[in-house]
């Protein structure tokens, strides 16, 4: 196991621009900023306004986000009082970051997320990372995973596919979670492919009155499919590109490059909003796109 000093000192000297990049690279991961979001999607009713808290890619594992790490979000994420929080995925660590870091347990990070307050609940998707570090799942084909058993026994409802109707005021609206688009990956012939139990017909059959959707999802590659009659979709996934130098991000995981990278997105009259997300994937460095949650006021 590299030592959290080898680490600093390994990645402090071969990064770009000598040691003053290095270090800020590797201190931006244990920052954690807020970014608000208020908008009013079309048609979105006259008189409902909504809080929601967006908490996407945790990857929990020592030294990176510890416990009392996730703890002190969850404190944070509190004293905002949100209307709903919504968790998208990504909650366990990478293989690739494990080989520089110690695991969490599911019951330790699902534990500390338990703490959560919110007056309309707390909500969650699975991510590819919660489906790729379970062997047996990946085996099955199917699941449940270990990451989505822990979430519900820490009294988080998990959605996949699925869809549930709230109330705000007097005011309905639909919160949807659909299934993870990377959940099962294939190597064939040196190259990978990904196989999803994501279906988004399913996951908006059951809404039967005109009351606005909420969609979460984990990767946002599916936006392009969300129809109109969707208020506004939620994402994680990308890290906002994770290391941006200029503001361009030189690897992003999404078949559409940058389109999604981050931030809020407006296409066809239609919203998405990508959170850059909380923790590291595949190395424990994250350069010009800090940890943040995300704080959207709908109808503000």
């Amino acid at each position: 196991m590299i030592t959290r000093r080898q680490l600093f000192q390994g990645i402090g000297a071969a990064a770009v621009g000598g040691v003053g990049f290095g270090g800020y690279a590797l201190a931006e991961p244990f920052g954690t900023s807020v970014t608000p979001y208020r908008l009013s999607p079309p048609g979105w009713p006259a008189g409902l306004s909504l809080k929601l808290a967006v908490i996407a890619d945790l990857h929990a594992c020592k030294p990176w986000m510890d416990v009392e790490r996730i703890e002190g979000i969850v404190a944070h994420v509190n004293s905002l009082s949100p209307d709903c929080v919504l968790l998208l995925g990504d909650y366990v660590a990478g293989v690739r970051i494990s080989r520089y870091s110690e695991p969490v347990t599911h019951a330790e990070w699902s534990g500390a997320l338990g703490g959560l307050k919110a007056p309309l609940g707390v909500h969650a998707v699975l991510g590819n990372h919660d489906w790729w570090e379970d062997q047996e799942a990946q085996d099955r084909g199917c699941g449940p995973t270990r990451a989505g058993l822990a979430l519900e026994r820490a009294g988080i409802r998990v959605y996949e596919n699925a869809c549930v109707k709230l109330s705000k005021d007097g005011q309905p609206f639909w919160l949807a979670g659909l299934g993870d688009q990377w959940a099962f990956y294939k190597h064939r012939r040196g190259s990978k492919s990904y196989v999803g139990v994501d279906d988004l017909a399913a996951t908006l059959a059951p809404v039967t009155d005109d009351a606005p959707i909420v969609l979460m999802v984990h990767e946002p590659d599916i936006f392009p499919k969300v129809p109109a009659r969707v208020s506004l979709t939620v994402a994680g996934h990308t890290h906002g590109g994770q290391v941006r130098l200029l503001g361009y991000a030189p690897i992003v995981p999404s078949r559409y490059g940058a389109r999604y990278v981050y931030g809020h997105i407006v296409e066809r009259e239609r919203n998405l909003i990508v959170s850059g997300g909380l923790g590291c994937s595949g190395i424990p460095v994250r350069f010009g796109s800090p940890p943040e949650v995300v704080m959207i006021e709908l109808g503000a």
